[in-house]
C-alpha cells in the first residue's frame, strides 16, 4: 500500500481531447490504490483559492472517457509564477501559496496534465519540494521524449476529414483548397493529416517555403490533368527570409496569437497559378469533439502510470509513451525543449517521394 493517502490532480495550458480520460484514469487508479483524489480548478488556480478544489470519486468521474474538454476547467494565463504580491513579509508571488495551499490541503503528491508551459512550472514547483508526477498534453505533439502525445491522433483524424469534404468541392470546381491547421513551432498535424489527406504540398514551420516552387508543382499538376489541388499549412509557416504570421501580438503577459498565414498563402497562389483559390483555417475545431479510440487507450494508460509512479514515490517525473511502452522521463529533461518534426522523418520523405512539396 502506498504512503501517500491523497493526491491532486490539475489540468492546465489549451485544452485537449482525452483529458478527462486521464482525469477518469487517475480517480479510479486512486481508489482503487485506497489513495483519495482531490481534482483542483482551472490549472494551478485550484492550489490558489480554497474553494477552487473538489473530491473526486469514481462516481464522479462515471461516463467522461468519451468527453473532450476537461470536467476540472483550464487555462493558459495560469503561471503562478508570474505573478507577485506585496505581503506583509514583502514582495512575494503566487508560488508561495501554491505550496502553503498543498501542504494545508493535505495532498501527498500532485498529478500536473499540460503541455511544455505547464509542464516547465510543474518542474519549478517539484524543485520546491512538491511531490509530482507530469502527463504531457498537446495537439502540437510537440514534447520531446514521448511519440505521442494525447489530442493528437484526434485532431489530426478530424483535420483529415475536413480534407476529404475540401477534395469534393475542390475537385468539382477545379479549386486549389489551402487548409490552415494548428500547429505553432512543429508541423505534426499538418504533416500527418496532409499525408492521410492526400494533400499535394504541406508547409510546415520546419521548412521555410519558396512559394514559387510550390506554384510551380501545381501548375505541373495542372498540365497532366489534375485540375485541383490540395495544400497544408500550418500556422507556424512561414515564408523562406519571412517570419510567422500573427493575428494578435505578445501584450500583458499573453503568448501571440499566430493566424492568417493560409489566406497569405492563398492569396499568393492565385496570382501565382491563376487558378480560383480558397482558403479555410481549421482553428479550436481540432480541440474539440470525442478523442479517438488511440487518444482514450493512450490518456488512459498515461493516467494509470502517473498513479503507479506516484505509489512507487518516483516524482520529479513524466509519462510518456516509447511504443509500446509507458514508461518515466525526468523532467528536468523535458522543459524548455520542443520536439519538431526532423528533417529525415521517414513521413516527410515518403511524402516528398510521392511527389509532395514542402516548398523547399
Amino acid at each position: 500500500m502506498s504512503a501517500i493517502k491523497r493526491l491532486g490532480v490539475l489540468t492546465g495550458g489549451g485544452d485537449a481531447p482525452g483529458l478527462n480520460a486521464v482525469i477518469r484514469a487517475v480517480v479510479k487508479a486512486s481508489a482503487n490504490s485506497g489513495i483519495d483524489c482531490v481534482g483542483l480548478e482551472d490549472s494551478f488556480d485550484g492550489l490558489i483559492e480554497p474553494d477552487r478544489a473538489r473530491p473526486l470519486t469514481p462516481r464522479d468521474v462515471t461516463g467522461i472517457l468519451r468527453l473532450g474538454g476537461t470536467i476540472l476547467g483550464t487555462t493558459n494565463h495560469g503561471n503562478p509564477f508570474a505573478y507577485p504580491v506585496s505581503t506583509s513579509e514583502g514582495v512575494r508571488d503566487y508560488s508561495d501559496r501554491v505550496v502553503e495551499m498543498f501542504h494545508k490541503m493535505g495532498l501527498g503528491a500532485l498529478v500536473v496534465i499540460g503541455g511544455d508551459g505547464t509542464l516547465a512550472i510543474a518542474h519549478q514547483f517539484s524543485l520546491r519540494g512538491i511531490p509530482l508526477v507530469g502527463v504531457p498534453k498537446t495537439i502540437d505533439n510537440d514534447i520531446v521524449g514521448t511519440t505521442n502525445c494525447f489530442g493528437f491522433d484526434t485532431a489530426v483524424a478530424f483535420a483529415t476529414d475536413a480534407i476529404d469534404r475540401l477534395h469534393t468541392t475542390a475537385e468539382a470546381h477545379k479549386r486549389i483548397m489551402v487548409v490552415e491547421v494548428m500547429g505553432r513551432d512543429a508541423g505534426w498535424i499538418a504533416l500527418y493529416a496532409g499525408v492521410a489527406g492526400g494533400a499535394d504540398a504541406i508547409l510546415i514551420p520546419e521548412i521555410p517555403f519558396d512559394l514559387s516552387i510550390v506554384a510551380a508543382r501545381l501548375r505541373e499538376r495542372d498540365k497532366w490533368g489534375a485540375k485541383f489541388s490540395i495544400v497544408v499549412v500550418a500556422e507556424g509557416a512561414f515564408p523562406a527570409g519571412g517570419r510567422t504570421t500573427l493575428i494578435e501580438a505578445a501584450r500583458d503577459g499573453h503568448v501571440e496569437r499566430l493566424g492568417g498565414i493560409g489566406a497569405q498563402v492563398s492569396e499568393a497562389l492565385a496570382r501565382e497559378t491563376g487558378k480560383e483559390t480558397r482558403s479555410v483555417v481549421l482553428g479550436h475545431l481540432q480541440r474539440g469533439g470525442a478523442p479517438t479510440s488511440f487518444d482514450r487507450v493512450l490518456a488512459t494508460r498515461f493516467g494509470g502510470k502517473a498513479v503507479e509512479l506516484i505509489k512507487r514515490g518516483e516524482f520529479g517525473t513524466m509519462v510518456a509513451f516509447a511504443p509500446p511502452d509507458i514508461i518515466a522521463r525526468r523532467l528536468e529533461d523535458i522543459v524548455g525543449k520542443t520536439k519538431t518534426v526532423p528533417r529525415d522523418s521517414d513521413v516527410l520523405a515518403t511524402a516528398k517521394a510521392l511527389g509532395v512539396t514542402f516548398g523547399d
